[in-house]
């Protein structure tokens, strides 16, 4: 009888988050129907700039046309693998990375001022030295790219690691465990959610560096569409890729946000 009882009240529970996310995901759309719908009427009754600002009907068309006509998938395919690489490789450089200072604390006094100025500089200036050095193409926009997600994930994650409680890891010492069953089963699991809160950074991080990247040197890609719409002064071009940015960053970090769902609460997809 009491195990029914919770077994309804959690029930209800689940019911109720439910019914908030979908009314929360109601007024998102609302919200984002309003503004579009705003945006819309001003441009068709020149209460804008239509040259600067356009409006959404002419952005989804010249979208449209761009995609029917073959131009458009090449460029964001480009783009969008250079960005889910510059994403991937960031996270997995930089976790190493911090894997590596937590597991020898001399390298890590020793880099400690590295790291800081490296964070400090501005990674866009060292977009030319990239492509001077790797050449203008595909490795210097993701090394662009890695500049800004590894240095951002190394130190977050490392100092997530440095903060896990002590005594869990005097636990697994008192049981003979070693350093690397410590790391395994006490140092990374607590990082978890630090971690996956680093993927949603790098998501908006990666996406920087790529733009970043084909501004300076790209002949194709999304970043390259938008630098020639401000060369023959198409803003209709200019504002379509970012709306193209905007639509497939939001699928990573939806992809992101699931990844999450999966690992923190596996419980609650049982229901």
């Amino acid at each position: 009888m009491g195990k029914s009882w919770i077994q309804d009240l959690h029930r209800e529970h689940l019911r109720g988050a439910r019914r908030r996310r979908g009314a929360v995901r109601l007024t998102q759309a609302l919200l984002l129907i309003g503004l579009l719908g705003l945006w819309e009427t001003a441009g068709r009754l020149r209460w804008i700039d239509v040259l600067l600002f356009s409006y959404p009907s002419r952005l989804f068309s010249q979208i449209y046309s761009t995609a029917a006509d073959g131009t458009l998938f090449p460029h964001l395919g480009v783009t969008v693998l250079e960005t889910v690489v510059g994403f991937i490789l960031g996270t997995l450089l930089g976790t190493a990375f911090a894997a590596l200072l937590w597991w020898l604390p001399f390298v890590s006094r020793v880099m400690d001022p590295f790291i800081v100025v490296m964070n400090s500089l501005p990674k866009v200036a060292l977009g030319p030295v990239f492509i001077v050095g790797f050449g203008p193409g595909f490795i210097s926009i993701v090394a662009t790219t890695l500049s800004l997600t590894v240095i951002i994930t190394t130190l977050v994650i490392y100092a997530s690691f440095s903060e896990v409680d002590q005594n869990y890891m005097k636990v697994v010492r008192l049981f003979g465990g070693t350093k690397t069953q410590t790391f395994q089963y006490v140092v990374l699991p607590a990082s978890i959610p630090t971690i996956i809160s680093t993927l949603k950074v790098n998501v908006g991080l990666a996406w920087v560096g790529v733009i970043v990247g084909e501004f300076l040197v790209a002949k194709e890609g999304l970043g390259y569409l938008m630098i020639y719409g401000f060369q023959v002064f198409n803003f209709t071009l200019v504002l379509s890729s970012l709306i193209l940015i905007a639509v497939v960053a939001t699928v990573m970090y939806q992809g992101v946000t699931y990844l999450e769902k999966k690992i923190m609460r596996p419980d609650l997809q049982k229901h």
